[in-house]
């Protein structure tokens, strides 16, 4: 393909960039036996409805700010996605989007304590803020109670990863030369829907997303590069080829 100008990386949060997944990371640290629980009510509520709940929980018990924060910065998060995402941005081409249905906060401390806060140009996840009492409020990005997305590929009601992700793209217009999107869950299927031929998936092995692809990519006409990788020295090694 012609020459490589810009280009945008998107990462999902939750075992794509980081080695765990945020939301279990903390009760399972924290509170197990809410843990626990949760593998029970995910049935029944919605996900980022049950974290809320949970959270409002453990600070009932006297959990507090500083224990959660200090879970998330000791949660595994491998040095080789460090130096791949730094090295990538070093070159001045290439613009970094984060789109997780993690929050706003498990994600800027993490990215904080790794020395990366100023790695993504946006990050479009669910908001939570502290409030004074050391509790950590947390809401859907869709507002179960005004408009919902109109996703028919299977996003959850919080957020369609894929209207966000063309959202985005109308923003940051003209159009990146190549778009790389790097995830694992099934909820990462519908944007990578969206990408175009020039374009690529890093895809995460041995998770929801490797299964939708495989079963229903062709089906749905997923047109993008598929590359597989199953620990982060193999998204350096693959960074490595995208550098420009």
């Amino acid at each position: 393909m012609a020459d490589i100008k810009r280009q945008l990386i998107v990462f999902d949060f939750d075992w794509s960039m980081a080695d765990q997944d945020t939301d279990r990371w903390i009760f399972e640290v924290l509170a197990p036996d809410v843990r626990r629980k949760m593998k029970t009510l995910q049935l029944e509520t919605q996900w980022t409805d049950l974290i809320a709940q949970s959270l409002r929980e453990i600070h009932g018990r006297g959990a507090t700010r500083e224990q959660i924060e200090h879970t998330l910065q000791i949660m595994p998060f491998h040095p080789a996605m460090v130096r791949a995402v730094n090295k990538l941005k070093s070159g001045g081409k290439t613009t970094f989007f984060c789109l997780s249905n993690a929050n706003s906060i498990f994600i800027s401390t993490i990215l904080k304590h790794k020395g990366l806060e100023s790695l993504f140009d946006e990050i479009i996840t669910n908001p939570a803020e502290w409030d004074p009492s050391g509790l950590l409020k947390l809401r859907r990005r869709v507002d179960p109670n005004g408009p919902q997305h109109s996703c028919t590929v299977g996003c959850s009601p919080n957020m369609c990863k894929g209207e966000e992700l063309v959202a985005f793209l109308a923003r940051h217009a003209p159009e990146y030369d190549r778009v790389v999107y790097v995830g694992d869950g099934s909820n990462d299927f519908c944007p990578v829907l969206r990408l175009r031929s020039q374009d690529m998936i890093l895809c995460r092995r041995y998770r929801g997303l490797e299964k939708r692809i495989a079963n229903e990519g062709e089906e749905l006409g997923m047109r993008c590069q598929v590359k597989y990788w199953a620990g982060a020295w193999e998204v350096e090694e693959l960074f490595g080829e995208l550098a420009i």
